[in-house]
């Protein structure tokens, strides 16, 4: 009797991989602090503070902000100067600026009903409020949440009208999708250390998913106006035509002042 060959085994449900994701960030998701809170002030100012930056960078910078300044009208009555004199090290100084513009608003006629009403708040800060502080089932949409669905659920993204846990479970799966992203299913995936391997029906793929490489820094326009900023707010006197050209783009920005005298000044 001739022996049939085997059936192939059936692809796993999608629900299988949601469970595994959900397990392994209850067990192994970093604790960053802005995880342990659901304040709508102190996800903002982490949100912001780690766009375009990475989250070990970001960290002290979240810390010192929430502590100086842990409501927005806290932040709202300082100077802008003394923000961005905070801010120092994180680069694209605007994020400040618009947070504290951010602060500003919050202050004066609370969280509106559509966050991208703030300034500096897009789809993904938004996004990002509504799943870290709110505990809505929407997952913040980046390179990194992108890429995770794209690999790990290629036959459909799961939601939480099919999938319960993801309804009960809203702020851990917007998480975890961001963690297994910045960890493993990264831009070149590191599917050898990824809890999802045996699962993953792009498990061993080549492709890379990346975001655009940013401008080289060094001697850079960013590193100009970086050096600027930097001593100006660290307290030194700089005057205007040390830099014209960056001076001019942080003046026209509001990311400094000028006096008379032509010396640069902290924004109030």
């Amino acid at each position: 009797m001739s022996l049939r060959p085997a059936e192939p085994e059936p692809p796993r449900l999608a629900a299988d991989r949601v469970h595994l994701l959900l397990d392994w960030f209850d067990r192994e998701g970093r604790p960053w602090p802005w995880r342990a809170t659901r304040n709508r002030w102190h996800v903002l100012v982490a949100e912001v503070c780690l766009q375009q930056t990475q989250v070990s960078r970001a960290a002290g910078h979240v810390e010192q902000l929430v502590r100086r300044y842990p409501t927005p009208a806290d932040m709202a009555a300082a100077p802008l100067g003394d923000v961005l004199a905070l801010w120092q090290g994180l680069g694209y100084p605007r994020r400040a600026r618009n947070l504290h513009l951010s602060a500003k608003a919050l202050a004066a006629t609370g969280w509106p009903e559509d966050y991208t009403t703030l300034p500096g708040v897009g789809p993904y800060t938004a996004a990002a409020l509504r799943c870290f502080a709110d505990e809505e089932p929407v997952v913040p949409p980046d390179i990194n949440t992108r890429r995770v669905f794209g690999r790990l659920f290629s036959d459909g993204v799961p939601d939480h009208t099919t999938h319960p846990r993801l309804r009960a479970q809203a702020w851990a799966w917007g998480q975890a999708v961001m963690e297994l992203g910045q960890r493993t299913c990264r831009a070149r995936a590191r599917c050898w250390e990824c809890p999802l391997q045996e699962l993953c029906p792009s498990a061993g793929t080549e492709q890379v998913v990346a975001s655009p490489r940013q401008a080289r820094y060094e001697g850079s326009m960013r590193q100009r106006r970086g050096v600027l900023l930097k001593a100006v707010t660290s307290g030194e006197c700089v005057p205007r035509d040390r830099d014209g050209i960056a001076a001019d783009s942080l003046l026209a920005e509001g990311l400094l002042a000028l006096d008379n005298e032509g010396v640069l000044r902290p924004p109030m």
